[in-house]
């Protein structure tokens, strides 16, 4: 805890627009908290004036709050005076400040898969890779050895001993060569090599980079754990820069990504909950490594995909050595809506391929799992919920495959739900326990708004006019009384640049523009019957 006891301090917090609704007792009544560079301070002063306050009105709850505050502040006080120190020329008191590496702590990910130098080190048996060698060269039909080196993302001098195998049971042969040394000798199935190479696509399809064992993978999940993020309210606020977001809602945005479990947003659409979701990426900072693929006791699993798994934001020096059978990538971020069945929760196997297809939450490890729309899923709710208690609780989960087999695997992610439903119709008490956080993302004040006015004029170059949002907020929204929302900004000059080029007129903030775009915009107040009916019991 730390206290500001200067008057400056208490000046300087009353003269502020817009404070935080962070531990006011009740929203902004009974201001005593001031932000300083993102430190939280107690207002010794307000303290005391609250109190009084709040004992004249004879309320109970913020009483016993302000006691708690008064009472830590005199305790402080004490311990100083016991130092010897003269309070009465101390500004602060409590904790100290936090030091630049406590308030940006910088994630390094020291997780690197180390190339493997013989077969034993890939983990993969030698029948495996022989039959994994057939299948890629009856792919290619014809390939040199650094060809399928390559393919197969390891070594040549292990890919040599394959060669060798095969070579001495007459089902792979020489036709040629494109270069030095045997690495560039070019092979072909034999007839042998061809019953062989079918026999093995039989039992998978899979001819891509050689897999990793199941066990390195979550080894590698351990190692590049969510768990190890920190944030503070330094940098979430470096990490939500330039998105206009109520300062309450990042004191509860921060401990809940600390927390490295789970999370619901609910409020209106449109103030930015996905948003905000995709915003928590960049407070884990550094990339990571995850497999092509994965084999699971005679199982190959997809791992990477190239939808699901962007780029890393940060290159890697091209002189590191590292196992290509992995590939580097941004944490991953893994988005699904309204179309999550729980059938996509479980590995998906191809028949023709053979190939399973690891589930979004297999994906989702070591980054973010965000259910949107949560409640409006083909599933019911208490289905999809149900689903999750394992996974939430102990924090690993059980997939199965076509054999019948259970395979377990980590669940090291931040998963998020994010809804417009209020979370009491989604969920009894017992189920929405499991969601460790639970908060509101609330309209935005009529500054903010204007503010995110503001930013999105200068995004699409549109002069701003403080003069048409007057306009705007006097003829669209007061008369209705329609709340302001985040999204409303960016949609409405969006429309407006529509008409524009219809009209063939350069966009401007023009009362017949607004008026245009926002007709199109926003639904009639009036309702309106159509002849039609929708059902909602489905």
């Amino acid at each position: 805890m730390r206290f500001l006891l200067d008057q400056k301090a208490y000046e300087e917090m009353q003269s502020r627009k817009s404070p935080s609704r962070d531990c006011y007792v009740r929203d902004t009544e009974y201001l005593h908290h001031l932000y300083v560079d993102g430190v939280k301070y107690t207002v010794a002063r307000a303290v005391y004036a609250c109190y009084k306050e709040a004992q004249a009105q004879g309320d109970s709850d913020a009483t016993l709050h302000l006691l708690m505050h008064i009472q830590e502040l005199e305790w402080l006080i004490g311990e100083a005076r016991a130092r010897g120190e003269n309070v009465a020329t101390l500004r602060a008191i409590g904790d100290p400040p936090p030091s630049e590496a406590d308030s940006r702590p910088q994630l390094s990910n020291s997780f690197l898969p180390k190339e493997p130098g013989t077969i034993e080190e890939t983990g993969l048996n030698r029948t495996f890779l022989t039959e994994h060698f057939l299948r890629v060269l009856y792919n290619k039909g014809r390939a040199t050895g650094r060809d399928l080196a390559d393919d197969l993302c390891l070594f040549y001098r292990i890919v040599e001993q394959v060669i060798t195998d095969l070579r001495n049971l007459e089902q792979i042969d020489i036709i040629g060569q494109r270069g030095c040394g045997d690495i560039n000798y070019e092979y072909v199935l034999t007839g042998r090599g061809q019953e062989a190479a079918l026999a093995a696509l039989k039992k998978t399809q899979y001819s891509g980079p050689c897999p990793v064992l199941l066990n390195h993978w979550i080894d590698s999940v351990k190692a590049q754990t969510v768990k190890n993020v920190k944030v503070t309210r330094r940098n979430i606020r470096e990490a939500f820069e330039g998105l206009v977001i109520d300062e309450s809602i990042l004191n509860m945005v921060g401990p809940a990504v600390n927390s490295a479990s789970s999370v619901m947003l609910f409020g209106y659409p449109g103030n930015g909950k996905t948003t905000i979701a995709e915003r928590i990426t960049h407070l884990m900072g550094d990339d990571i490594f995850i497999p092509h693929t994965v084999y699971a006791d005679g199982a190959v699993i997809k791992m990477y995909d190239s939808i699901v798994h962007e780029k890393p934001r940060f290159p890697l020096d091209s002189d590191i050595e590292y196992d290509k059978r992995w590939v580097r990538i941004s944490r991953p971020v893994v988005i699904v809506g309204g179309e999550l069945t729980l059938d996509q929760l479980n590995l998906v196997y191809n028949e023709s391929s053979r190939i399973y297809e690891a589930p979004f939450q297999m994906k989702a490890n070591c980054g973010i799992f965000l259910i949107d729309d949560f409640g409006r899923q083909q599933v019911r709710v208490f289905d999809l919920l149900n689903r999750w208690i394992v996974p939430l609780e102990k924090r690993y989960d059980y997939l199965n495959t076509i054999t019948g087999q259970k395979i377990q695997i980590p669940f090291d992610q931040l998963i998020m739900f994010s809804t417009n439903l209020d979370p009491k119709d989604l969920g009894d008490d017992a189920l929405l326990r499991r969601i460790k956080f639970k908060f509101e993302i609330i309209d935005p004040t009529e500054d903010q708004w204007r503010e995110i006015w503001k930013i999105m004029c200068k995004v699409r170059k549109v002069a701003y006019d403080e003069r048409a949002i007057d306009y705007l907020v006097a003829k669209w929204y007061k008369p209705d009384e329609r709340p302001f929302r985040m999204c409303q900004p960016r949609d409405i000059i969006d429309q407006m640049i529509s008409i524009a080029r219809y009209n063939m007129e350069q966009p401007a903030l023009s009362a017949d523009l607004l008026d245009a775009a926002c007709l199109t915009y926003f639904p009639s107040k009036e309702k309106k019957n159509f002849g039609a009916k929708v059902r909602l019991d489905l």
